[in-house]
């Protein structure tokens, strides 16, 4: 199991994280989520052992996860962390890179792992390519695969498919996460893609201006959010006054009727394959929900939550 017991730190002067505590238990994949500077990255910098604590306790089992000040290399062995910078050497092959820290004493068995490996990640093909010459996308799979080549006990992924094409994300998450449940690898991941939360994640956390404030299981965080900020960390939503109430609803809870109170003014729309997204006010205030057809501007329609 991992523990983080009520951590601090600051870069100078300013705290990043402030009095973070969880515990996590093995093969279990938690995603951690927030704006942009909130501590997502800095977080998993502090579980690999990069940084210093100011205060507090790391643990993975028994072993107490130390920082540069006690490590003349900073990382855990039996930790590995895929920063955004992928840190491919770029005159290698794409082979050569992901097996650099597989023993050449069984060439035939190292082989054979970094086929593997470069399967999950869909880069077969590029095997002896040069790493230099790849995409941004394709340095980043490059890069998942090279962390899972030891397989670690825990392994620590830093938005790890904001480089990859939307066409070949969805397959690849289903691959990855598929293999890492199969291993028994413990993931955090720090993700701004509420997929990878949703669809994948065990637990999440959600972090704001250096602390927790809201974990659990992602399906309840997301049907009933605390807030508009940990709403809108899985996509749209709408936060609105209706009967006195304020309300947070997502554009798909909203549907057309026939007669209802929400009686809504059609202001724009926006073709999203599979439905509509439309955009209308309702007391001089903004919403939005989906159509199965589009709805003309200007058009007044009645809503009601599904």
């Amino acid at each position: 199991m991992l523990q983080v017991q009520n951590i601090h730190f600051s870069y100078l002067d300013k705290k990043n994280i402030d009095n973070i505590s969880f515990s996590l238990e093995k093969a279990k994949h938690l995603a951690i989520i927030g704006e942009s500077g909130c501590g997502k990255s800095t977080l998993l910098k502090l579980i690999y052992g990069l940084y210093d604590l100011d205060k507090g306790l790391i643990f993975w089992n028994d072993i107490q996860v130390l920082g540069p000040k006690y490590n003349l290399v900073p990382g855990m062995p039996f930790i590995k962390y895929l920063a955004q910078d992928f840190d491919l050497m770029p005159f290698i092959t794409v082979a050569e890179n992901v097996g650099k820290y597989l023993s050449n004493f069984f060439p035939e068995e190292k082989r054979a792992r970094i086929a593997t490996l470069l399967e999950i990640v869909e880069m077969t093909e590029y095997a002896n390519v040069k790493a230099k010459l790849l995409s941004g996308g394709q340095m980043q799979r490059v890069a998942l695969a090279k962390v899972l080549a030891l397989e670690p006990e825990i392994l620590l992924l830093d938005e790890p498919f904001s480089h990859i094409d939307n066409f070949r994300k969805n397959s690849l998450r289903r691959k990855l996460f598929a293999y890492l449940k199969k291993q028994n690898i413990t993931c955090i991941v720090a993700t701004h893609d509420s997929t990878d939360v949703l669809a994948f994640a065990d637990e999440v956390l959600i972090v704001k201006d250096g602390t927790i404030i809201v974990s659990g299981d992602p399906k309840i965080i997301y049907e009933k959010p605390e807030n508009k900020y940990i709403a809108s960390l899985f996509g749209d939503v709408n936060e609105f006054v209706f009967g006195g109430n304020s309300q947070l609803v997502y554009p798909h809870q909203l549907k057309v009727v026939e007669e209802s109170e929400l009686k809504v003014q059609i202001s724009n729309s926006y073709y999203r394959g599979s439905h509509y997204l439309m955009e209308a006010t309702f007391e001089n205030q903004q919403l939005f929900f989906e159509s199965e057809n589009k709805i003309p501007i200007g058009s007044l329609v009645h809503l009601k939550k599904k």
